[in-house]
C-alpha cells in the first residue's frame, strides 16, 4: 500500500525535485528488498519503471547525471554488474507487455530514452550483464519436448496434427502454435489436401542448422523457454528465415527477436561478435545473405582500435606470467581471439586495421605470430609426424596460411622478430611454399640477422630434413651484408657495427654446430667460414672453436685440408685462453703450432708491437670499403683460391726461422 501511495504522490507533487525525491525513496526501498531477499517483486519494478517514464514526460534530460549522484545508484548498479542478480530476476513474459504499454504512452524521444535506461540496467527481456557472453531468454513455459527413440513430441492433452521430418528425427507437433508464426509451413499446409482430422506430414530435411535449429524455432512458437546466445544465434536465425518467421506473418516473431538480440548484445560484445562472425562465415562465406558478417567485422575492428584502457570486456590472453590485476590490459589483448577466425576473415581484419594506421606495426606482427602458431605446426611437430599420417589437404592448407602470413608482414623491420622469420623459413621446407615466399623470407631474415641465435639458423635441407641447408644460410648472410654497401650516416654506421659484432658471434656459433655433421665436406665448410669478411672478426676464438670441432669430427682429413682450414685463423686475434688451448691441440698442423708459439713469445716478451695485426678501434667500427674489397678479392680468387694460396711460398720471419 505504501508503494502505491508513493506512485500516486509522485504524479501529484510537481517539479523535478518532487519526482526525484519520490523516485529516490522508492529505489531505496527496492534496494533494501534486493539486498535482503536477493530478488525484486515484479510490481515493484513496474512502479520504478513508471517513475522512469514520468521523468521522461517531464523532459528531465539530465536524468542520467542526476541518477549517478544518488547514493544508492552506484551500489545497485555494481551489484547487478557483479552478477548477484539471479536469472529469474523477474518474469520475462510480463516485462515486454509493460514496456509496450509504456512506449505507447511516450513520444519517440522518450521511447529511446526509456529504452536506453532499461537496457543500461540490463533488465530488458531477461538479459544479464554477464561479463563473458551475453544471452537473451525468450518464453516462460517449461520444456515439454521429450524423446522416444527417434521421435520428438510435446507433452499435451491435444492430439498432434502435424508431423515434421528433419533429417533422421520425426517431430509430432501441433498446427495451432506453428502455423501462425511460420510462413513456410503455412504455404505447405495450404498446398496440401488432407482430411481435417489427419496429421499432416512435412519434410524439412534442408532446414539450416538441422534438428537443433528447428527445435529452437518450434519451442519459440510454443512459448517454451529458450536461451539465445552467440553459440546458437546463427543456426536459429538461418532456420527462422528458412521458415519465414517474419513480422509480416506475425507481430513479435522470431526473426525480429533475433535481430534485436544481434544489435543489442552480439555487436556490443567482443567474444560474441567473434563467435557469430566465425559461425556465419563458415555457413555462407562472403555471400552473407543475412547481412551478419560485415557488421560483426566492423564491431571487431572498432574494438581492436580502442585504447587498452577502455577495454571492459573479457578476452583470451594466455601468455606465461601475465596477471591482469598486476599488468592491466595488454596492448595485444585481441590477438588470441582473432586467431580463431578463418584465414580470409583474419586477413580482411588485419588489412583494415593496417589501413587505419592507428596501431603500431609490432602489434600487427604479434597478431601474425599468434595466428601462425595457432594454425601451423612447429618444425619439431613436422619432424615428428610420419608421412603416413599426413593427408594431401594438410600441407596445402598449411602452405596457404604460411604464404598469407608472409604477404601480410608489415614492411617495417621491427614488426616481427628475426627468430619468427626463420621459423617461417623452416616451415617453407615442410609445406612446400613457393620460391617467391622463400626469397622474401630470406631477404627479411637477412635484415634482422643480428636478432637471431645459432639454433635459429639450423634450417632443414629440402632433400633430407636431418641435414642442414647451408646454402640458404649463406644467402641470408649475403642479404645482411648488402646493407653495408649503401651509404650510411654516422649513427647508422655505429648501429650496423654493433649488429655486425652480434652476427659474427652468432655465425661462428653456427659453424661450430654444423661442424659435427659428418657429410659436410671441408671445401663447403671453408666457403661458409669465409663468407664473413675477414675484417669483421675482431676475435677468432669462435672461428678456432668451429675449426677445432670440425677437425675432431673428421679425423680422416688430409694434411692439405688441415692446412687450408687452419690458414683462416689469425693467431694474433686469439685470446690468451684460446691461444693456450690451440698450442696444446695435437689436431693442428705443425706450421700453425709454430705460428702460435711465435705469437705467445711476442706477448710474453712484450715486443713486436710493430708486427702486430691492426687492431679494431674501441667502437668496433667496420669499414664498409674494406668489407666490399674483401668480397671482391674473394670473388676474384673463386672456388680454387684456396688451392692457389696453398702453392704460394710463405717466407717465415726471422723469429720463425729461429724457432724452426
Amino acid at each position: 500500500m505504501r508503494l502505491q501511495s508513493w506512485s500516486t504522490k509522485g504524479e501529484s507533487r510537481g517539479g523535478v525535485g518532487g519526482i526525484l525525491w519520490h523516485f529516490n525513496e522508492l529505489m531505496m526501498h527496492l534496494t533494501m528488498e534486493f539486498v535482503h531477499n536477493k530478488t525484486l517483486h515484479f510490481n515493484h519494478m513496474t512502479l520504478a519503471t513508471r517513475f522512469f517514464c514520468l521523468c521522461c514526460f517531464k523532459r528531465v534530460m539530465m536524468l542520467p547525471a542526476l541518477l549517478k549522484s544518488l547514493p544508492w545508484f552506484t551500489s545497485w548498479k555494481e551489484s547487478i554488474r557483479a552478477g548477484v542478480v539471479t536469472k529469474g530476476f523477474f518474469s520475462t513474459a510480463s516485462i515486454p507487455n509493460v514496456l509496450e504499454n509504456l512506449h505507447a504512452s511516450c513520444g519517440l524521444d522518450q521511447r529511446k530514452f526509456l529504452h536506453q535506461q532499461i537496457t543500461y540496467f540490463s533488465l530488458l527481456e531477461g538479459r544479464t550483464t554477464a561479463v563473458r557472453m551475453k544471452y537473451m531468454k525468450l518464453g516462460t513455459k517449461p520444456d515439454t519436448f521429450y524423446t522416444g527413440e527417434a521421435i520428438r513430441s510435446v507433452l499435451s492433452d491435444v492430439p498432434t496434427d502435424l508431423i515434421i521430418h528433419v533429417n533422421s528425427t520425426k517431430y509430432l507437433l501441433h498446427k495451432f502454435p506453428l502455423l501462425p508464426k511460420c510462413g513456410f509451413i503455412q504455404r505447405l499446409y495450404s498446398d496440401t489436401d488432407t482430411d481435417a482430422g489427419q496429421a499432416i506430414p512435412v519434410a524439412l530435411h534442408d532446414v539450416p542448422g538441422g534438428e537443433e535449429a528447428f527445435e529452437l524455432c518450434a519451442k519459440f512458437c510454443y512459448g517454451i523457454t529458450i536461451n539465445l546466445s552467440a553459440h546458437n544465434f546463427v543456426a536459429a536465425l538461418s532456420a527462422a528465415k528458412f521458415l519465414r518467421m517474419t513480422e509480416s506473418v506475425a507481430k513479435g516473431n522470431f526473426i525480429a527477436k533475433l535481430e534485436y538480440f544481434f544489435e543489442s548484445c552480439v555487436l556490443q560484445g567482443w567474444k560474441d561478435s567473434i563467435m557469430v562472425l566465425q559461425s556465419m562465415w563458415r555457413q555462407s562465406g562472403w555471400s552473407d545473405e543475412h547481412r551478419i558478417v560485415q557488421p560483426c567485422m566492423d564491431s571487431v575492428i572498432e574494438k581492436i582500435l580502442i585504447h587498452p584502457s577502455q577495454v571492459t570486456w573479457s578476452y583470451t590472453y594466455t601468455r606465461p606470467g601475465y596477471k591482469k590485476q598486476r599488468h592491466g590490459v595488454p596492448k595485444d589483448w585481441w590477438t588470441e581471439d582473432v586467431s580463431d577466425l578463418d584465414l580470409d576473415l583474419f586477413r580482411s581484419i588485419i588489412s583494415t586495421v593496417r589501413s587505419t594506421k592507428k596501431l603500431p606495426s609490432a602489434l600487427v606482427g604479434e597478431a601474425l605470430h599468434v595466428y601462425a602458431c595457432r594454425h601451423i605446426p612447429s618444425p619439431l611437430d613436422f619432424q615428428a609426424q610420419s608421412s603416413v599420417a599426413r593427408t594431401d589437404e594438410t600441407p596445402s592448407k598449411h602452405r596457404r596460411v604460411l604464404e598469407a602470413i608472409v604477404s601480410m608482414i608489415p614492411t617495417e623491420t621491427a614488426s616481427v622478430s628475426g627468430s619468427f622469420l626463420l621459423r617461417l623459413l623452416k616451415l617453407t621446407i615442410y609445406v612446400g611454399a613457393s620460391p617467391s615466399t622463400k626469397a622474401e623470407l630470406v631477404r627479411r631474415s637477412g635484415r634482422q640477422l643480428d636478432e637471431v641465435t645459432a639454433s635459429d639458423l639450423l634450417l632443414p635441407a629440402a632433400t633430407n630434413a636431418q641435414s642442414h641447408d647451408t646454402g640458404m644460410v649463406k644467402a641470408i648472410l649475403e642479404s645482411f651484408l648488402l646493407q653495408l654497401r649503401r651509404p650510411m650516416s654516422r649513427e647508422e654506421t655505429e648501429r650496423m657495427t654493433m649488429s655486425m659484432t652480434k652476427v659474427v658471434r652468432t655465425y661462428d656459433s653456427y659453424l661450430r654446430i654444423i661442424a659435427s655433421e659428418g657429410g659436410l665436406p671441408a671445401s663447403e665448410f671453408i666457403k661458409l667460414a669465409e663468407s664473413l669478411p675477414q675484417v669483421s672478426r675482431e676475435k677468432h676464438d669462435g672461428l678456432y672453436e668451429a675449426i677445432d670441432a670440425y677437425l675432431k669430427e673428421h679425423p680422416e682429413l688430409s694434411k692439405a685440408e688441415r692446412k687450408r682450414l687452419c690458414r683462416m685463423i689469425d693467431c694474433r686475434k686469439l685470446s690468451p685462453e684460446a691461444l693456450a688451448d690451440a698450442i696444446a691441440n695435437d689436431q693442428l698442423p705443425l706450421r700453425t703450432i709454430v705460428q702460435l708459439l711465435f705469437v705467445e713469445q711476442e706477448r710474453v716478451g712484450g715486443g713486436g708491437g710493430s708486427q702486430q695485426a691492426p687492431v679494431i678501434s674501441s667502437k668496433n667500427e667496420v669499414s664498409v670499403a674494406q668489407i666490399a674489397q674483401d668480397e671482391v678479392t674473394s670473388s676474384r680468387n673463386g672456388p680454387e683460391g684456396g688451392h692457389r694460396a696453398e702453392k704460394t711460398k710463405v717466407v717465415p720471419s726471422p723469429s720463425e726461422s729461429k724457432i724452426a
